[in-house]
């Protein structure tokens, strides 16, 4: 694998609020190489979107990062200021959000808004800028682009929205990409035509994404490896087809069991007892010994990150066996 793009170490982002402090993101630590799908999985309030967000410098008070590195390209992200970090959004480092209106400025044309995202980091002629937004539209399978730059975000459906925010994240060809559940509120069919199209474009152009979702099926068809977190930690990781074929933490093994998988149609889906625990009240040690099966006297302390399987790396005392294994397929 190549040398990492992008490369997080022990990162920590917490929220200090009147009620206490909310560890967020505890202790992350990851990769991505260019031409690298990594995607980042777990239930709502895992910490997914606020490591996204750490990255790109967009946490807002009472929020930051509290410690460790995020070394994009060689140079730490963490204390750049504003300005600093606002010549690499959009640039070098791109986001695709959730809802693409979020990205997308209701009042104005659609060419306004990626001419004025080109002109903000490049002196470019009217012209030319143009040329490059009706490329970057083609590219992600909007038809007849001269006319889709005149019109207005509500006039396209919502999978045309959103292929208009990937296209405005591609117009500086980034060298990361980070995508926070992207695709959750479109239809299947325009799901699959989106991933496909984030698939080829990272392959033709070797850029890496970071890829977030609660979704294992997507990632699946889609990443190359997996980092699963839950409470703010990183619990898991491994390649996609390793991962999937043989969950080594129970909380992996719990999230694969809840797939639906047509090797066991007809049965029940299996279910994680109990819920997320609240940040501001975590559990001593483990923070998932309270929904876990396998949970012990020894759960009551943090676990250390190790690796019993070649480039599997876990946060767990006692690791998944394979005949314990719920979860035997997650189709795309």
């Amino acid at each position: 694998m190549a040398d990492p793009i992008l490369k997080v170490s022990n990162l920590c982002t917490y929220f200090h609020t009147k009620a206490g402090v909310v560890k967020s993101v505890d202790d992350v630590s990851f990769e991505v190489a260019p031409g690298e799908i990594l995607g980042v999985v777990g239930e709502s309030g895992s910490g997914k979107s606020v490591t996204g967000f750490s990255i790109m410098g967009l946490v807002d008070p009472p929020g930051r990062v509290d410690g460790g590195s995020i070394v994009f390209d060689g140079r730490d992200l963490v204390g750049l200021d504003d300005g600093q970090m606002r010549r690499l959004r959009g640039k070098r480092i791109a986001m695709i959000f959730q809802d693409p209106m979020m990205t997308l400025n209701p009042v104005l044309r659609i060419d306004t808004q990626m001419i004025e995202a080109l002109t903000a980091h490049i002196t470019i002629s009217n012209e030319e800028a143009r040329q490059r937004c009706r490329d970057a539209l083609g590219m992600v399978g909007i038809p007849s682009p001269d006319e889709r730059l005149k019109s207005y975000p509500h006039q396209f459906s919502g999978g045309m929205r959103q292929r208009v925010a990937i296209a405005i994240a591609l117009l500086h060809n980034p060298e990361l990409i980070i995508a926070d559940e992207p695709t959750t509120a479109l239809d299947v069919t325009i799901q699959a035509q989106i991933l496909y199209e984030i698939q080829r474009l990272v392959s033709e152009h070797n850029t890496a994404m970071l890829w977030i979702t609660h979704d294992l099926s997507v990632i699946a068809g889609l990443a190359q490896r997996v980092a699963v977190m839950y409470a703010g930690k990183v619990v898991e990781t491994g390649t996609v087809a390793e991962v999937i074929d043989r969950p080594l933490h129970p909380y992996t093994n719990g999230l694969i069991g809840s797939v639906p998988s047509r090797n066991r149609r007809g049965e029940p889906l299996a279910q994680i007892p109990g819920m997320t625990p609240s940040p501001l009240n975590l559990p001593q040690g483990c923070a998932f010994r309270t929904r876990c099966p396998k949970a012990d006297e020894a759960c009551a302390v943090q676990p250390g990150i190790t690796a019993p399987l070649p480039n599997r790396f876990i946060r767990c005392f006692h690791p998944v066996e394979a005949q314990e294994v719920i979860g035997e397929a997650v189709s795309a």
